[in-house]
């Protein structure tokens, strides 16, 4: 082999073995990227499921912790619930028992409400009361905070309070009829004889208007759920997630 073919054959040579090295790190900037890609998704994931996560944790319904706080039923038509000697912080609930998100305040936070006052750390204070003007909302409504005005017994009260939520009505039909609401008092327990002709009768139909009115002039009430802690609205965000709800209800007693 002659200079020119020997220096020919090492030129070629040495361009395959920089190619070679080329490919090679072609291959290894690729399995760099993919690891990248893998597990900056991972992350994403994580993240997502973190977030998901604290959502749910936050907005859990909490369970019961104990026996209820005593609970007192007041000439007005509203319900205290709170330990002896338990004065503050004062939560005010103003609730419509044909008002869906009322129920929906019910149904997440509502034992977080009945676990605070057992627990004594707050004084919860229920005001049943008809915003609706419309009908058939506005005569449901009327004819149920008639039927938990006929309640004396705190206890009694609650549960039938409960259980209006439960079935409460839509808000397109008639609904909390004379004879559900009967049963349902003694689903609840309510053993006050004068109980049944309390609620056909709608005796306390007129009070519960003019209290409805009046609470709603005095707080500048314009929708349902309105909760008030020591008199300041709580927000929706923090009323609808029970953990911080509990929070911000047991930071006022500090």
């Amino acid at each position: 082999m002659s200079k020119g073919e020997r220096t020919k054959t090492k030129s070629q040579s040495a361009r395959d073995k920089i190619k070679a090295q080329q490919a090679a790190q072609r291959a290894r900037d690729k399995r760099r990227k993919t690891v990248t890609y893998v597990t900056a998704g991972a992350v994403a994931v994580a993240a997502v499921g973190l977030g998901v996560w604290y959502a749910a944790s936050i907005s859990r319904s909490e369970e019961a912790t104990g026996a209820l706080a005593p609970v007192t039923v007041q000439p007005d038509g509203t319900a205290v619930m709170a330990q002896s000697g338990v004065t503050a912080p004062v939560v005010d609930i103003y609730e419509d028992f044909q008002c869906p998100a009322c129920k929906e305040l019910e149904r997440v936070s509502g034992q977080t409400f009945k676990n605070l006052a057992a627990e004594g750390k707050a004084k919860v204070v229920y005001h049943p009361i008809t915003i609706f003007s419309q009908e058939p909302t506005k005569s449901n409504s009327v004819r149920a905070g008639n039927a938990a005005r006929c309640v004396a017994d705190g206890k009694q009260w609650l549960a039938f309070h409960d259980l209006l939520f439960k079935n409460q009505p839509s808000e397109t039909e008639e609904g909390f009829k004379v004879d559900q609401l009967k049963q349902w008092g003694k689903d609840a327990g309510v053993s006050s004889p004068d109980f049944d002709q309390c609620v056909t009768s709608n005796k306390n139909a007129e009070a519960h208007l003019a209290y409805s009115k009046k609470i709603s002039d005095e707080q500048k009430l314009d929708h349902t759920p309105t909760v008030k802690l020591n008199g300041t609205e709580i927000d929706n965000q923090v009323l609808f997630s029970p953990s911080q709800l509990r929070d911000e209800i047991t930071g006022a007693a500090k």
